[in-house]
């Protein structure tokens, strides 16, 4: 039997009249922010997709059941029960489904659910990736795993800058999974807009990507494609207060014995607090800035269908 998706009225509804939809994760709510931070968070981004012409389809797992599009009220619920929320990943979905369970998802649980029910444009904040130390841990994100084999368009500023940037790239390159940069040839690094590092290719207008995306898919290639869109200017934090915050938080981690799916949601809120809030405060705007990016592409893939 197949596996059923309870869809929103509001995503049902675009659907049956092939309205854009972009997708949206859940585990912001859970695990980014505290509440109501984190709620307000998530109905202004969904806002922002409405008023550009888009529908939102924030996606979860509610007592077993995935859900492609949330009411106010089920995001107020995620949001209060936070952190006792199971992050969820790709690998955890079946467990999460047969225990009938709350889970958040991941970037790599909300692009294999957002594939499944045909969205194709996923708004986020940053991407997982290769963990620093990488080559002694192999702590490396299933994000970049989904990224390889799932048709879904991710629209962020880059890869979290406590990554290993540079490692992240490489594996990028070796999934075949094209990295393009928003009217920028720099990969984004998150709270700052330039890693030092090139991506594939620049494309400066929402037309560009959305074609790129169908011919990728038409060509029969497997895999989803980045757009790395840089955070606002006015937003950006002083890249060497970054990097400072970033390797306290990481010793701490390391002196704490933090590992796995931990290490990010330890390490974002360590930063946050190392830097004064202005992290998080840099964070939701990044991620704002990807909803629009997202709702401009998501038009354009819808006219080419």
């Amino acid at each position: 039997m197949a596996l059923s998706i309870a869809y929103s009225p509001e995503v049902l509804e675009a659907k049956k009249h092939s309205h854009p939809i972009v997708a949206l994760e859940s585990t912001i709510i859970s695990h980014g922010m505290p509440y109501p931070q984190n709620v307000e968070t998530a109905l202004e981004a969904e806002d922002i997709l409405r008023r550009n012409g888009v529908t939102p389809a924030t996606i979860a797992i509610l007592k077993g059941v995935v859900k492609v599009g949330l009411t106010r009220d089920e995001i107020d619920y995620l949001g209060r029960q936070g952190l006792s929320v199971m992050k969820t990943s790709r690998r955890d979905l079946p467990y999460i489904i047969l225990k009938g369970l709350d889970g958040a998802t991941t970037v790599s649980a909300t692009m294999f659910i957002s594939a499944l029910a045909d969205i194709a444009v996923f708004a986020t904040g940053g991407i997982g990736g290769v963990h620093r130390g990488a080559e002694n841990s192999f702590d490396i994100s299933a994000d970049l795993e989904e990224l390889a084999k799932t048709k879904v368009a991710v629209v962020c500023a880059g890869a979290k800058s406590i990554l290993d940037l540079e490692k992240t790239m490489e594996v990028l390159e070796t999934k075949a999974v094209p990295v393009v940069g928003y009217k920028t040839h720099i990969l984004p690094a998150f709270y700052t807009s330039d890693s030092g590092l090139e991506v594939n290719y620049q494309l400066n207008h929402p037309q560009e990507i959305a074609q790129l995306m169908k011919n990728k898919w038409d060509l029969g290639l497997e895999g989803g494609v980045i757009i790395a869109n840089p955070i606002p200017q006015e937003y950006e934090l002083d890249s060497a207060i970054i990097h400072q915050a970033i390797e306290e938080a990481l010793k701490e981690a390391k002196e704490q014995g933090v590992h796995g799916k931990e290490t990010t949601p330890f390490l974002l809120q360590r930063i946050k607090t190392i830097t004064g809030g202005n992290s998080l405060a840099a964070n939701i705007k990044l991620f704002y800035n990807n909803c629009l990016l997202a709702s401009l592409i998501a038009k354009e893939y819808q006219t080419l269908l």
